[in-house]
């Protein structure tokens, strides 16, 4: 335990002295003489304070590395998870070659759509949400990574589907963690993520879902195909709800750690 705590936070100080002096792991040994300005320490210092009260690297460092993309964060995006890399993952291997549209539900820092739209170039990627804040982040992590993608302000609870093309594919990593589950949760987490992002009620956990497979129901072709993160304790609600909208061949995918963290299906052609 120690082993792995102390490598822990070996991997935050080569974070830390990268951001603030650009110099990364491999020249360290290299420059271990070399002085940091006063301006850097500063620096450096109000790291350490910021870790020490709780508030996660990726917020203080204002980014992060998602799926080979690098991704700027603020206050009104999620820091990304490895899980939703593996909803990524998925979302590509299964669709090799796919030059159609795509749509990303509650899009945040963009990271889903970057990451699809940087690894199959031939789709048309539309990511969509209900926060300005979140859609202007999303456009500058665009152009970071150079993909062309349309940011579209929409809110999943309504049945608004104007300025959505049809498309052959739906993804989204929408609010799933219930008021309950708070207790369960890091405290860096609740008090430093957006809860708008992570939280619902526990009296209808798939409000999100929902909004998302109604709007689906307009813009989703025949035969397209739904890719949703979920909460691991929701699979067989889950797989109730899509099938009462008719999609077929519904999957759960279990995660790394082997929770139920992903589902798709696809739409039944009339």
């Amino acid at each position: 335990m120690y082993k792995i705590f102390l490598n822990y936070w070996k991997a935050i100080t080569n974070i830390i002295i990268k951001s603030v002096t650009g110099i990364t792991k491999a020249h360290q040994l290299y420059l271990s003489d070399q002085e940091v300005t006063g301006e850097q320490a500063s620096r450096i210092n109000q790291i350490c304070l910021d870790l020490k009260a709780g508030k996660p690297i990726q917020y203080i460092l204002g980014e992060t590395i998602f799926y080979e993309c690098r991704i700027k964060l603020n206050g009104s995006t999620l820091i990304p998870r490895p899980e939703t890399e593996e909803l990524v993952d998925l979302v590509i291997r299964e669709n090799s070659g796919y030059n159609g549209n795509i749509i990303d539900f509650g899009t945040g820092s963009g990271c889903i759509a970057i990451a699809v739209a940087s690894k199959l170039p031939g789709s048309v990627l539309t990511g969509t949400d209900i926060s300005d804040d979140a859609l202007m982040i999303a456009h500058e992590n665009a152009r970071i990574n150079n993909v062309g993608i349309t940011w579209l302000k929409n809110d999943i609870l309504t049945p608004d589907t104007g300025g959505l093309e049809k498309a052959g594919i739906i993804i989204s990593n929408p609010p799933y963690v219930r008021n309950s589950e708070k207790e369960m949760m890091n405290k860096n987490v609740v008090d430093f993520e957006p809860h708008s992002a992570l939280f619902v009620k526990d009296s209808d956990p798939l409000v999100y879902y929902r909004g998302i497979l109604n709007k689906a129901v307009k813009v989703l072709d025949p035969k397209g195909r739904v890719y949703f993160e979920i909460n691991e304790m929701l699979g067989e609600t889950m797989s109730l709800l899509l099938e009462s909208y008719d999609y077929r061949d519904i999957k759960i995918v279990t995660d790394i750690n082997g929770k139920e963290r992903i589902i798709k299906g696809i739409k039944y052609a009339v």
